[in-house]
């Protein structure tokens, strides 16, 4: 079951979901509007490898934007906050998004009970594209969970993900044993 508008602001005035910053006018009929931040990052290098630390480049995106190119990954942010609580939280990229041909996640869209962090962003490109730090980049909608969580994400001694950040962060892959 996914959470209705009411619901989502029943939920913030229970303090199990919080959004920073919240505008009301974000808030659709199922799900709420999040904003490109102002970061992106990209790898320096161009092959990466999945037991390695793969180092990224940060970088602000210019007031007048930025074009993103095909062929590469940017690591890009939500400008907002996020803490779900009792409900897990999915992010999809809104329609005008995809129809511009940016993709927001390549496989990451779900998030798990406990997540406080802003949300970074695997985006890949169809053609190039100028974007702009604050523009509509996706909706995250809420599912109900059944059943008692025994570890909540932010409780996790082993979750890589759980340093408050306002930058795009890197694959922690390399932490896995394998």
């Amino acid at each position: 079951m996914i959470l209705s508008d009411k619901r989502i602001l029943e939920e913030i005035d229970k303090g199990t979901i919080i959004i920073e910053p919240f505008k009301r006018e974000c808030l659709g009929t199922n799900s709420y509007d999040v904003h490109l931040g102002k970061y992106l990052a990209t790898y320096e290098s161009r092959v990466l490898d999945a037991k390695a630390h793969n180092e990224i480049e940060h970088f602000e995106i210019p007031k007048d934007g930025y074009i993103l190119h095909p062929g590469t990954l940017y690591l890009g942010v939500t400008l907002e906050y996020t803490e779900t609580h009792s409900h897990v939280p999915f992010l999809e990229g809104k329609s005008s998004t995809g129809r511009l041909g940016i993709d927001i996640h390549a496989t990451a869209g779900k998030g798990d009970v406990g997540f406080c962090n802003t949300w970074t962003l695997e985006i890949s490109v169809a053609q190039p594209v100028k974007i702009y730090a604050g523009m509509p980049i996706g909706q995250l909608i809420y599912f109900v969970v059944e059943g008692n969580i025994e570890t909540m994400y932010n409780t996790k001694g082993n979750a890589k993900y759980n340093n408050k950040t306002t930058r795009p962060v890197e694959s922690m892959m390399w932490k896995n044993k394998f």
